[in-house]
């Protein structure tokens, strides 16, 4: 029996290091600003982490921009592709940090469906079998438990159906994946646009008289990285009215996860 672990280093926010800061390659676009890129990431760190709404995030000229700017910044990032852009950047040099090659070869995926929040009606639904009124994130990691690719949708969609749109994602993300692992919900149209890419779908499902949490050989990954997210509580409930916020947070949250694994 494999025995899951979660290994998370920062136990709260802390700003980033000079190390973590190389990530402004790819954010800085050379352009004259009033306020420094460093302290604005900060800021949308610290609202990640803590849950903070943007207008209560304490306002200072030597530690965060006033909360209009960060979500400016948070907006035209997430438009932009640049946290996208950043997290696929740090997946790939956490992999070579750990001995592994740049791109996988194999990934794992999985649903996991998160109440909604007050006021919010775009993109939500019932998930039955769950009993949860909210939306479904949808995650495929490699053997590390790093992100590939993330979806959102509502949560009374089909498995097999919404991971479709994870498909195209890995397809852009690694030029070797041979193998997906995945369970009895993403039979059938799933299996079939995967075939398109020339991928095996390898179906595992736990016994039905095991009770409980069974970690599965080659799925356990993608269990470990939704239980990353408590650590988050922007993450705890679904608060934004719009699901590509909400997968924005999901990046964000990933990037704070292998910027705590970067040496000093």
């Amino acid at each position: 029996m494999v025995v899951v672990k979660l290994r998370f280093k920062r136990e709260r926010f802390t700003p980033l290091t000079n190390s973590q800061w190389e990530i402004e390659k790819t954010i800085d676009n050379g352009r004259k600003r009033k306020h420094s890129l460093r302290a604005v990431v900060n800021g949308i760190l610290k609202i990640t982490r803590t849950g903070t709404q943007w207008r209560n995030l304490e306002e200072s000229p030597c530690v965060y921009p006033g909360w209009p700017s960060l979500y400016y910044y948070f907006r035209k990032w997430q438009q932009n592709g640049v946290w996208s852009a950043v997290l696929s950047l740090l997946v790939e040099q956490e992999r070579q940090r750990q001995g592994r090659p740049a791109k996988a070869s194999a990934v794992a995926v999985d649903s996991q469906s998160v109440r909604k929040g007050s006021l919010i009606s775009l993109d939500t639904g019932i998930d039955g079998g769950k009993k949860v009124n909210g939306r479904k994130r949808h995650l495929a990691v490699d053997s590390l438990g790093l992100p590939l690719a993330l979806h959102v949708s509502a949560a009374n969609k089909q498995d097999g159906q919404e991971g479709i749109e994870l498909l195209w994602q890995l397809d852009k993300a690694t030029d070797r994946l041979a193998l997906i692992r995945a369970d009895k919900a993403y039979k059938g149209d799933f299996t079939t646009c995967a075939d398109y890419y020339h991928w095996k779908v390898e179906v595992s499902q736990k016994p039905e008289s095991a009770q409980g949490f069974v970690p599965q050989t080659g799925r356990w990954q993608v269990e470990r990285s939704f239980g990353w997210f408590n650590f988050f509580r922007r993450l705890s409930r679904d608060f934004e009215k719009n699901s590509r916020i909400f997968l924005a947070f999901m990046q964000l949250a990933f990037i704070d996860i292998i910027l705590a694994r970067t040496p000093n």
